[in-house]
């Protein structure tokens, strides 16, 4: 499931938070205090409460801070035969009091340096039978944080009635882990947070490799499928001490996260709503599934929705296409909320430029994304057009007629507008679809998949457009010849190259976008500069953007050469050169001329002629698109003819090489292969063709009795 689960489980304005840190985060090896976590922590926590958040802390770790600090001390005053005798265990009790004052005072320690002013509350299990108790507590707590004072509380295990601090689990609570989540309770806290020493919840111990993180805990769906390792090394009750808290708060309208207290920002990160840990909320088993779809479930959903799709008339598909650009619109704020924070994310884990510039989804884009949607439902409906019509004897006439391939499956990276195009072209050509978008586009593509499937009505079904949200799904889809018609990947050439040799599905699309333009000598200088200059700069990140500026020698000696070179790098393109180029213009050497860039830079080299333009661009090619910039027309038309890409131009940008640019409406991918569709595929290349024979009793009988015509009908 996708995590929009975030910014709905955080619907409401969280004020109040209660922090609860295990004792596997307060310490480190050999029990002592982790200066280095918990002076991060108190960091966290006091930027948190400086912006105005009241914030609550739960801490364990004094009986493990008191146990290191007791034996130092047996240590140090026994002799050395003392040494070699059996060590008797420490009673947990006295190890709890010597531990909390240490653990208070590192804590005073710390927020006095960031100047935050803290306080102790020590409570048993016994004192919340007393309803008083529970008043005063709840009043002295307000009274706190209305002096932005940060409660820390503990069990006060040194005079608690257990028996022993790990053995005993009875009460109103029984370990820090349930006391945090009655506190949240009784102070009516808007959010709990569980630190561990783990990630967050798996399906099976973290260290087994077969283990996966659970992001959104639904109760009905993992109370039985998981399986809990040991308890904590250090702490009373581990993992499933966090989850039955966790399960309990959250079940009485508190959400809960429980993740690593030992990354530095994870607090920060949650109340961004960024995906962190394991969510549990009350309203979880809305947002999913409780059992899950096989691959196989949403390949034959999508195709029995499709049929469904295609028993519409022509108007009706017409006017869900109308609709989801409607739902467009009036999402927009929604769309951008999740898309913002995909960027943000993919900023702060460092991906490029490039990358985070795809991701951005603007209010022009969505608009211009609704405006394609329309465009597409204006086109001619593609579905059951006659192609031919033939008189195969008297009475007896035969159509080939246009037909939805049936169901697609479509990967792509980082895109999410890729995700709008994609559906409006199955939906006009009566395709079901399944797509597996790139994670750094999660968010949104989750919040425009449910925007243009809640578009979709119910005599068609949802499910005509499934969303696969985990990698590890592909390997089972890619497997489904007999219910998956075509796979289109887009993205890199590892992706494409990966998905080839993985299936016997047919896959269509391109592996690299390495575009060239070949300025000849017989050019227009001022035109040569205005495309050079849009196929490089228009969209650098863009599969037709150019890769390599391939130069006739002429120019050279006539200056246009270092005019084309003053034009890119004073835009900030960064040029190498291959052999000839380099020389001449002191540029770094390409390590290769088999390189799509996707940025701001590119490979220069100087030709010889058309030929070696030609010559080049075959070896080192993609077959996607490539431009010539000449007035000759002879040589126009040897470059257009011989040039053996997808889309070849003259005296044009290749920036054009685009289904929407084309009047396609909106293209699904680009093909560079030669089999079904080439170059920008549009709706028709999501067609295939059907046979439709009408008769009026007619049999073969081995062909006697019967006069074959084979005439064409006009149609």
């Amino acid at each position: 499931m996708e995590e929009t689960d975030r910014s709905r489980a955080f619907a409401k304005d969280v004020k109040r938070i209660v922090v609860k840190v295990g004792t596997a985060v307060v310490t480190g090896k050999g029990g002592r205090l982790a200066l280095g976590r918990l002076g991060a922590l108190c960091e966290q926590l006091a930027e948190l409460n400086s912006d105005g958040f009241e914030v609550i802390l739960v801490t364990s770790g004094a009986v493990g801070l008191g146990r290191q600090r007791l034996r130092y001390r047996q240590m140090i005053n026994s002799s050395f035969a003392d040494l070699q005798k059996p060590q008797s265990e420490l009673d947990g009790k006295a190890c709890a009091g010597v531990g909390q004052s240490s653990l208070m005072a590192y804590y005073e320690t710390m927020f006095d340096q960031l100047d935050v002013t803290a306080a102790q509350l020590l409570v048993n299990d016994s004192s919340f039978r007393d309803k008083d108790f529970r008043k005063q507590l709840s009043e002295t707590v307000k009274s706190m944080l209305d002096l932005s004072v940060i409660p820390i509380f503990n069990e006060n295990d040194a005079i608690s009635t257990r028996r022993a601090p790990y053995q005993d689990s009875s009460g109103i609570f029984w370990d820090n882990d349930s006391l945090a989540a009655l506190l949240a309770l009784e102070l009516k806290a808007d959010l709990l947070i569980l630190l561990s020493d783990v990630e967050g919840l798996y399906t099976g111990p973290p260290s087994d490799p077969d283990s996966k993180l659970i992001h959104t805990f639904i109760k009905e769906k993992h109370q039985d499928e998981i399986t809990f390792g040991d308890k904590s090394r250090l702490g009373r009750g581990g993992m499933t001490a966090k989850v039955k808290a966790a399960v309990n708060a959250a079940y009485a309208g508190i959400p809960v996260i429980i993740t690593s207290g030992f990354s530095t920002e994870n607090i920060d990160k949650v109340l961004r709503g960024l995906r962190v840990g394991t969510l549990f909320h009350q309203d979880a088993c809305q947002w999913a599934p409780v059992t899950d779809s096989t691959a196989r479930d949403m390949a034959v959903a999508a195709r029995e929705s499709s049929r469904k799709l295609q028993a519409l008339s022509s108007e009706d598909r017409k006017q869900i296409l109308y609709s989801v650009a409607d739902a467009l619109e009036a999402n927009v704020e929604t769309i951008r909320a999740e898309n913002e924070l995909d960027v943000a994310a993919a900023q702060e884990a460092g991906l490029e430029e490039s990358m985070v510039a795809r991701l951005v989804m603007t209010p022009a884009k969505i608009s211009s994304l609704a405006a394609s949607v329309r465009k597409l439902a204006d086109m001619e409906d593609p579905i059951g057009r006659v192609l031919k019509k033939t008189e195969v004897a008297d009475g007896l006439v035969l159509e080939k007629t246009s037909s939805p391939l049936g169901v697609l499956l479509i990967v792509f990276e980082s895109r999410p507008d890729a995700l709008v195009q994609i559906a409006s072209l199955a939906i006009r050509s009566g395709n079901g679809l399944l797509l597996k978008g790139g994670k750094e586009a999660r968010r949104s593509n989750a919040i425009l998949h449910k925007v243009i499937t809640d578009a979709i009505p119910e005599t068609v079904g949802g499910k005509l457009i499934g969303l696969v949200t985990s990698r590890e799904e592909i390997p089972d889809l890619l497997k489904l010849d007999d219910v998956i018609d075509l796979v289109i990947p887009r993205g890199s050439n590892k992706l494409v190259s990966q998905i080839k040799s993985t299936t016997k599905i047919p896959v269509l699309g391109h592996a690299d976008g390495i575009c060239h333009v070949y300025v000849d000598k017989a050019c227009n200088v001022d035109m040569a500069k205005r495309i050079v200059s849009d196929s490089k700069l228009d969209y650098p990140a863009a599969c037709n953007a150019m890769e390599t500026l391939l130069v006739h020698k002429d120019h050279e000696q006539n200056g246009v050469l270092n005019d084309l070179i003053f034009v890119l790098q004073n835009n900030g393109v960064t040029l190498y050169g291959g052999p000839k180029a380099s020389t001449i213009l002191n540029i770094p050497q390409a390590p290769t001329f088999n390189h799509e860039y996707c940025s701001k830079a590119c490979t220069v080299e100087v030709v010889e002629d058309v030929y070696a333009a030609i010559d080049h661009i075959h070896r080192h090619g993609s077959a996607h698109t490539d431009c010539i910039v000449t007035e000759d027309p002879e040589v126009a038309e040897l470059f257009l003819r011989q040039v053996d890409s997808a889309a070849v131009f003259h005296n044009a940008s290749t920036r054009f090489s685009d289904g929407f640019r084309f009047g396609l409406g909106a293209e699904v991918g680009i093909s560079t292969g030669r089999i079904h569709a080439r170059g920008p595929v549009g709706v028709e290349g999501l067609l295939t063709t059907r046979w439709i024979l009408r008769g009026n009793g007619q049999v073969v009988d081995g062909d006697n009795g019967i006069a074959y015509t084979h005439q064409d009908i006009p149609i």
